[in-house]
């Protein structure tokens, strides 16, 4: 009897997981499923509200009036507050004559939609944060955050060779995770300082420079000594990223980028993958952080580099680039862009 037991333990643990797994997927597509009635809902009401008001010229204490009366049928269900109404009629005036967008916000959450269609005005800047959504689950928190730090702008500006370096499975949340400009407000230097003077300063305030860098990421040191063929060779910090399961390598320059920097950086990246990289990481990760850079240059350095790399700049004050709009792709290339993600 033990040994019948024994023998038929593989195939019952392989039954028990497919089980669960049947299970869970149940339970996933049951909560889509609520989740897209709900938001079909808010969509009705958000559109008879609209309809009324032209209709019979209504203003806004309609809203209110509405409110109350839901609220005292439908006691203790939470969604019919005046906030959430207004909501309900945004979410309609918003994406009444964009029928992709409405189609892909019965994908996620209502908190989700809640706050991008009110933080973005922009029709693909709301597609590229739901398609985040849907691909990598953020959470409430993690897509408010990346609005704010304006990931959309810096997804579609950074200049990286990642489209041909790393695997497809990856190499979206490697734009992500790589920003075009880094705000280092938090440091104690002068505008005038050496690479050292910059170094050391992103070490002393390493929590700050962590949260600027993105929450994936983890210090692993600084000045890190990688040695091949007897020669000592130092990278100025190397970080690991969770989520991308690689080493990421972060050389630091005080003046403008020059091609030659990704020479070096190509060096540094093929002796962490040959000496440090361990077998089940991904391969490892370059950035150039410069205090400026001249865009085609970059461009011309990266396009035959074999190993992934982006270029970025650092500022030490607080600056949103504003005048990089003028720099964003056409609409054409914004939208492959966006249907690449997926």
């Amino acid at each position: 009897m033990n040994r019948k037991t024994t023998s038929i333990e593989p195939n019952f643990f392989a039954f028990v997981k497919e089980i669960k797994s049947k299970i869970l997927s149940s339970q996933y597509e049951a909560l889509k499923a609520v989740n897209k009635e709900l938001i079909n809902l808010y969509w009705e009401i958000g559109k008879k509200i609209v309809e009324k008001q032209e209709q019979f010229g209504w203003g806004k204490s309609i809203v209110k009036t509405l409110s109350n009366e839901l609220q005292k049928e439908f006691i203790g269900i939470k969604g019919f507050s005046v906030q959430n109404l207004w909501n309900m009629r945004q979410f309609y005036t918003d994406y009444q004559n964009t029928a992709k967008l409405q189609t892909l916000s019965r994908e996620i959450g209502w908190s989700h939609n809640v706050v991008i269609f009110q933080k973005c005005k922009d029709d693909f800047e709301k597609e590229f944060y739901i398609k985040m959504v849907i691909k990598y689950g953020w959470t409430y928190r993690v897509l408010d955050h990346n609005i704010d730090q304006k990931a959309y702008e810096k997804y579609l500006l950074n200049q990286t060779n990642f489209d041909n370096t790393i695997s497809e499975k990856y190499k979206h949340q490697a734009k992500l995770a790589i920003k075009d400009a880094y705000n280092f407000d938090f440091l104690e230097i002068g505008q005038t300082h050496s690479e050292h003077e910059l170094e050391a300063g992103l070490i002393g305030k390493i929590r700050n420079f962590l949260a600027q860098i993105g929450s994936d990421f983890a210090f692993i040191g600084n000045q890190y000594k990688l040695v091949v063929d007897d020669e000592e060779y130092f990278i100025d910090l190397l970080l690991y990223h969770r989520r991308l399961k690689s080493l990421i390598a972060i050389e630091l320059k005080v003046g403008k980028f020059k091609p030659e920097y990704s020479g070096k950086m190509n060096f540094y990246l093929t002796a962490l993958n040959e000496t440090i990289k361990l077998p089940d990481e991904n391969p490892s990760i370059g950035i150039i952080i410069c205090k400026e850079k001249k865009r085609t240059t970059v461009e011309y350095a990266l396009k035959d580099s074999n190993q992934p790399i982006g270029v970025a700049t650092y500022k030490l004050t607080e600056s949103l680039p504003n005048e990089l709009r003028d720099l964003l792709p056409s609409t054409r290339e914004i939208i492959q862009k966006l249907e690449n993600i997926m």
